[in-house]
């Protein structure tokens, strides 16, 4: 038990809870559900990026030893996935998602049929006799063919190939603020496609339940309450008549917070056979037909004064989202998270930004960890060091001048920005590289001839959207509250539930630290249930840092209130207010008699077995449910990245020397937990800035559908990394705390791709655009004016 009252678990490294089952094979993931009778699915796929479907022959599949069934669209007649922003016509281009591909294929894997089977091997067996007619269309593979004019259209029933086109924040003035102004320093960049890369690929379990009359969906999901709303709708269900479950998932990213086609498909082929059908994605399939994210163009020009002070941004954005929207965040995800959030934690008094996101026929864009954020944060702190170069100063003395100091900060962009530390991580960041002698490494090496830069990133990452913040968007599909509910048995054991779905976060850890302080009792009393539609009411999910800033709270709120309870049952017993009683290690105490305790067990047995001894106004049972969310513009955390390289000229390679992330994410909950998101996040950071894209051919036909093609960095490459916390409490969450999912991954390129052009400033040549190659490097290092910025 918990030994005295300010024994509090919120803020320890407390252990993490879901270890000992995972670390020692006893997890259940998706693959791991067997259920009697099961068959096994697979998807016949588009082998072209763009055509009209001829004839989708299924004739030889079903004839293939071990093949049950196999069903196109027209044989399981479903819906369409649609997703909506509610923006004007001239703004949002609207296209839906069949399930399955009716009359056209628009990317390469795109799925056609699903093919059911006794086992997997059968299954693939039967894909390999199906045959698919198509009539070849021409292919859009970049943004200069989406955009051109009279280019070939993606969807056929809309007019051009951009389906999100937004103007915001025009300052009144502003080019004759950028006419005028001493230094105006420009950067066009762009990103490359990513594959989120969970560890777990996707996958789906779906059962027809008779005695429930209802269809059961294990599904590795982060929005689980979406899925079954998307599968009621393409299955003409009531939603009541659906039950997704989450077992342990491995990984998602983001990946997994839109609803895919062929959880969908998998369930219909359930519902039709009344057999338990499995899907699991294979990695080829996973690597370029799943969803993929982050290939993003900007142009982009910042005004300074003399004294290196921002006067302007004005940017141009364009996203390559794909051949359709996601479900729910629709093609606007990218676009309009780079448009409201770019002058992040700088004071820009004059801004002005277009984005767009534009379809072309490549798998379709979800949301990656980070959201457009570590491209953006890129381009401004590529802005920043070259406003440096040009005014003479020093890169890290010109973001003192600029950062955001006082709180709380409307921005131009019409944000208001909570207190944060953002001077004070910048300041830490630096004196932290260079008490470990890394400046003076960096002029020894330099006489040596060799290539040592060093670079930072400045950031703040917005956390806790609720649904104001959405809202705002002019989204349909409005994200934002959670729900959670607390309840304690007659054993004094507590359950919590959480709309919230873990995808490795440590949920059950920190959510229970959270109740465990909540109610003064053991964390080994509390047990978190997550991500199961019919035991939790309703809840978002998992995304944009949300769990324990809005979900943590409403997880607060339903302890506090299961607290409440306790003790004016307690105060019913003893004939005293509630105000008079306390919780203290798993009892109600007197506060006017310390000896005076009734334990947790004998208030839950009065509770729910004699519940004859209640007054009129205290309902039988112990359970609380709570909402929370959160109606200002968010909370930000932020960070300062510090990375040393060294380039090497015979190879191009980069080498990470050293990594130092200064992080403020409120109250850390659990500081081990944080720790363990920022490095994780600053790995997935350093992938896109020096290994992983997806790139395609001329005939839309995707490079990268391997381990030997899609370039993953291992342990070798990732440097240790120095964190050192810093704590602003969030007034407006129920624990202090601020979200930290995301904020490695965002500033990681930005630090990256500074310090790579560090180490290349004797050869004045700069670099914009990431992954940065080995290539690129060595031309730079050998054949400098090859690739000098004009």
């Amino acid at each position: 038990m918990r030994s005295a009252k300010d024994d509090r678990l919120v803020g320890r490294a407390v252990a993490r809870r879901e270890d000992p089952r995972l670390l020692t094979g006893h997890g259940r993931f998706v693959d791991d559900v067997e259920l009697p009778g099961m068959l096994h699915a697979q998807f016949v796929r588009s082998t072209v990026a763009h055509a009209a479907l001829a004839e989708v022959d299924l004739t030889q599949v079903r004839q293939v030893p071990g093949v049950v069934a196999a069903f196109t669209a027209m044989d399981l007649d479903l819906g369409d996935i649609t997703a909506q922003l509610g923006r004007p016509l001239t703004e949002f281009v609207p296209t839906a998602m069949p399930v399955l591909a009716r009359d056209r294929v628009r990317y390469v894997g795109e799925p056609i049929a699903i093919v059911v089977a006794i086992d997997a091997y059968a299954a693939e067996d039967g894909l390999e006799a199906a045959k698919v007619t198509y009539e070849t269309l021409a292919p859009v593979t970049c943004e200069d063919q989406a955009l051109a004019p009279g280019a070939p259209l993606v969807h056929e029933e809309a007019t051009h190939n951009t389906l999100v086109d937004v103007s915001l924040f025009a300052t009144e003035g502003i080019d004759e603020i950028f006419d005028n102004a001493p230094c105006v320093v420009r950067v066009e960049a762009r990103t490359g496609r990513q594959n989120a890369l969970p560890l777990e690929t996707r996958g789906a379990v779906a059962h027809w339940d008779g005695r429930e009359e209802q269809l059961v969906l294990h599904t590795c999901t982060q929005v689980p309450h979406q899925v079954r709303t998307v599968a009621s709708r393409c299955l003409r269900l009531d939603e009541r008549a659906v039950r997704v479950i989450v077992p342990d998932m491995g990984g998602g990213f983001g990946l997994k917070c839109v609803v895919g086609r062929e959880e969908i498909a998998t369930a219909a082929a359930a519902l039709r056979l009344r057999r338990p059908v499995k899907w699991i994605e294979d990695r080829k399939d996973a690597l370029s037909a799943s969803f993929l994210a982050r290939e993003q163009h900007y142009t982009a020009r910042a005004a300074f004064d003399v004294d290196g002070r921002i006067l302007g941004l004005d940017a141009d954005v364009v996203c390559d989202m794909g051949a359709y929207s996601c479900y729910p965040f629709t093609a606007g995800i990218e676009p309009l998270m780079a448009s409201a959030e770019m002058s992040g934690v700088y004071k820009v008094p004059a801004y002005r930004v277009r984005g767009r996101a534009i379809t072309t026929n490549k798998a379709p864009t979800a949301p990656y960890r980070g959201v457009s954020r570590p491209q953006y944060v890129m381009v401004v702190e590529r802005l920043m060091e070259r406003a440096a170069r040009a005014l003479g100063l020093d890169p890290v003395e010109i973001r003192r001048r600029n950062i955001i100091t006082e709180f709380p900060y409307t921005g131009v962009n019409n944000i208001t920005y909570d207190p944060g530390s953002y001077l004070e991580s910048l300041n830490l960041c630096e004196q932290a590289l260079k008490e470990a002698g890394w400046y003076g490494r960096q002029a020894a090496a330099r006489a040596e001839g060799r290539h040592i830069g060093i670079g930072y990133s400045c950031f703040s990452e917005r956390t806790g959207y609720g649904s104001t913040a959405f809202a705002a968007r002019k989204m349909e599909v409005v994200p934002g509250f959670d729900l959670a509910e607390a309840r304690m048995d007659t054993s004094g054991a507590v359950t919590v539930t959480s709309g919230t779905i873990s995808h490795g976060q440590s949920h059950e850890t920190t959510m229970a630290q959270i109740v465990a302080d909540a109610l003064h009792v053991d964390i080994a009393k509390v047990k978190l249930h997550q991500g199961d539609t019919d035991r939790i009411t309703y809840g978002w999910g998992t995304f944009a840092s949300r769990s324990i800033t809005v979900g943590g709270s409403a997880v607060r709120l339903a302890a506090a209130k299961l607290g409440d309870k306790l003790r004016a049952i307690a105060a019913a017993e003893w004939g005293i207010p509630p105000e008079e009683t306390e919780l203290d290690r798993g009892r109600v105490r007197r506060r006017d008699d310390p000896d005076a305790v009734l334990t947790h067990e004998h208030l839950a047995e009065t509770a729910y077995l004699k519940s004859h001894l209640l007054p009129k106004d205290i309902d039988p049972g112990l359970t609380a449910t709570a909402a929370f969310d959160v109606f200002n513009d968010g909370t930000f955390s932020n960070a300062t990245h510090g990375v040393v390289v060294e380039l090497h000229e015979g190879t191009g390679q980069v080498e990470i020397l050293a990594y130092v992330c200064v992080e403020d994410c409120g109250v850390a909950i659990n500081p081990q937990v944080v720790e363990g998101q920022c490095r994780g996040g600053i790995a997935q950071g350093i992938a896109g800035a020096l290994f992983e894209q997806v790139t395609y051919d001329g005939q839309g036909e995707p490079s990268a559908t391997s381990f030997m093609d899609y370039k993953v960095p291992t342990a070798h490459e990732i440097p240790e990394v120095t964190i050192h916390h810093l704590e602003t409490p969030c007034a407006f969450t129920e624990t202090g705390a601020k979200g930290a999912g995301e904020g490695g991954t965002i500033g990681a390129p930005a630090a990256v791709l500074n310090a790579v052009n560090d180490a290349l400033r004797a050869t004045r040549v700069e670099l914009d655009n990431t992954p940065i190659t080995p290539e690129t490097v060595h031309r730079a290092l050998t054949s400098p004016a090859l690739e000098q910025t004009p």
